[in-house]
């Protein structure tokens, strides 16, 4: 069957390179086409994300029209209008991302609905800042964000502005199933329901930037900035502009988008090194900060200068910075933080202290902006992850990178006017709410073996860790994370929690106390992770 299936992918597939895989396929050993060809990429709530390659495990074009159908005929049975009111489809620069964003384009109008198509390589931020400027009933990225240099991924949104949450993604997918990915109808490019859009998406999103900012009258300061070669460089610059902040000195030989990612090993600010040309461009030129979006720019990396040395700030550092800020210079009993399961617990603290509400949601932005949609009641000021995730607005329901960049510019100068650094607004943070530390880890596995070693864990939890004794256990099942209690160390219990990733083939652990040592963290850590 596989080989049958096979030579039907090759006949309908309409580009060379993964004909050449099919053919290569079909004429080499029958257990890589078994394998190839032995079940199909499954559609979840963080929309499609696997290598380029042949076959329905990859991501292709065959593929890309198969959901864009599912999700066109979930759209017109589901929102009233919605062919109207049409989709709307962004792309990063990743290899065959425009090929799948006009792909997209063509099934929609195939099937009656009005497609937009952004007009060029541009930031996540953008296009998910214009589903609910233009009115579109959903959006559609054509981005892997910070996977390697061979994936590509395809994010979904609602009319919301909001990523998929179930159970539209299992209704989604089910619908996707339902077509034959060899012999999904296709209109022509230059269909009438096919319109390209100019520069006013990326016009109104710049005109709305320097809403973000708190404290106009700062000075100006010196920072750095690299785009890790994906497409957020020409748009932060004008952000920059936009919101009266000095030019950053950027790092030429990442500015431009390149589908290799050249300089980087894994284009993600995250990743040990992935900084490093920024860090030394800031540090050569004396800025006051380093600062690092990921290939979509949905994500911002930090670092800071500590004396003569450089350290990148964790995803909970620039948050508490982030968060601090906001609640220090906006007003209203009305206002709404929210955080996910897996970053620090200080965020709660903070708006407890200021008197503002706050919600705590699994892990992932699609959460967050569930979270602020159930409290209509409310105006979300503040949200963040601690995978490097800020949403600094009420808009997009979505992180954004370059919003939380020209915030943590107006944050390092605030803290520069007032006789500061940024990491003396750490300390002052640390000394009004307490030394929160915070720790992670990654264990490398394969999907079906993270979600199986989880799943021991919670069916027969550990009694004590390196000696400590498990005070609590907390299943969160939904978002299959599982959360323990140790005794307390110097009068602060420490959270550890362990969670399959989502996107990535490991299981990561997490850590939280109150002035604990770091290492005595890590080394907590790294206990749980022997046990899995």
């Amino acid at each position: 069957m596989s080989r049958e299936e096979a030579q039907k992918w090759l006949e309908a597939e309409p580009d060379e390179d993964m004909r050449l895989q099919l053919r290569e396929l079909l004429a080499g050993d029958e257990s890589q086409l078994e394998g190839r060809f032995s079940g199909r990429l499954m559609f979840g709530t963080a929309g499609l994300r696997a290598p380029i390659m042949a076959g329905p495990l990859g991501m292709n074009r065959l593929v890309v029209r198969q959901t864009a159908a599912g999700l066109v005929d979930y759209l017109l049975r589901t929102v009233q209008g919605a062919s109207e009111s049409g989709v709307l489809i962004g792309f990063d620069a990743r290899h065959k991302s425009h090929d799948f964003a006009v792909d997209t384009a063509r099934v929609a109008a195939a099937r009656g609905m009005k497609a937009m198509l952004l007009p060029t390589v541009l930031p996540t931020p953008v296009l998910a800042w214009n589903i609910t400027a233009l009115g579109a009933c959903a959006g559609v990225m054509v981005t892997a964000s910070h996977n390697p240099r061979e994936d590509n991924g395809y994010k979904v949104y609602l009319g919301s502005g909001a990523q998929i949450v179930p159970p539209h993604d299992v209704a989604i997918s089910d619908a996707i199933a339902s077509f034959d990915p060899t012999n999904i109808q296709v209109a022509a490019i230059d269909s009438p329901l096919i319109q390209t859009l100019d520069d006013f998406c990326v016009e109104n999103y710049l005109q709305w930037i320097p809403s973000v900012r708190l404290c106009h009258s700062v000075p100006a300061i010196k920072v750095a900035y690299t785009a890790m070669h994906g497409v957020g460089g020409a748009t932060a610059l004008r952000a920059f502009e936009r919101a009266g902040l000095s030019e950053p000195i950027v790092v030429d030989e990442q500015q431009q988008p390149d589908a290799m990612f050249p300089t980087v090993a894994f284009p993600n600010p995250e990743e040990p090194g992935a900084m490093d040309r920024v860090i030394e461009i800031a540090r050569m030129s004396g800025a006051a900060l380093a600062l690092a979006n990921d290939p979509d720019a949905d994500r911002l990396g930090v670092a800071i200068p500590t004396g003569a040395c450089w350290r990148l700030l964790r995803g909970d550092d620039i948050g508490w910075l982030l968060g601090d800020h906001v609640l220090r210079h906006t007003q209203g009993d009305d206002r709404l933080v929210v955080t996910t399961l897996v970053s620090s617990s200080l965020l709660e603290r903070m708006a407890a202290s200021h008197g503002v509400a706050f919600e705590e949601t699994f892990t992932g932005f699609k959460w967050i902006a569930g979270a602020a949609l159930r409290h209509s009641d409310k105006r979300l000021v503040f949200a963040y992850e601690q995978a490097l995730g800020y949403l600094v607005a009420d808009r997009p329901l979505d992180k954004d990178g370059i919003a939380a960049a020209v915030l943590m510019t107006e944050v390092a100068a605030l803290a520069l006017a007032e006789g500061t650094t940024v990491q003396g607004r750490l300390d002052q943070i640390a000394e009004q709410y307490g030394r929160y530390v915070t720790g992670e880890l990654s264990v490398k596995m394969n999907p079906s073996d993270g979600v199986l070693a989880v799943d021991r864990l919670r069916s027969s939890p550990p009694e004590t860790i390196a000696g400590r004794v498990v005070t609590k256990v907390e299943d969160f099942t939904e978002a299959n994370l599982l959360r323990l209690w140790l005794d307390e160390v110097g009068g602060a219990g420490v959270r550890l929690q362990v969670r399959p990733s989502g996107t990535e083939p490991k299981v990561k652990l997490y850590g939280e106390a109150v002035d604990i040592e770091p290492h005595t963290l890590q080394m907590l850590l790294s206990a749980l992770a022997a046990i899995l």
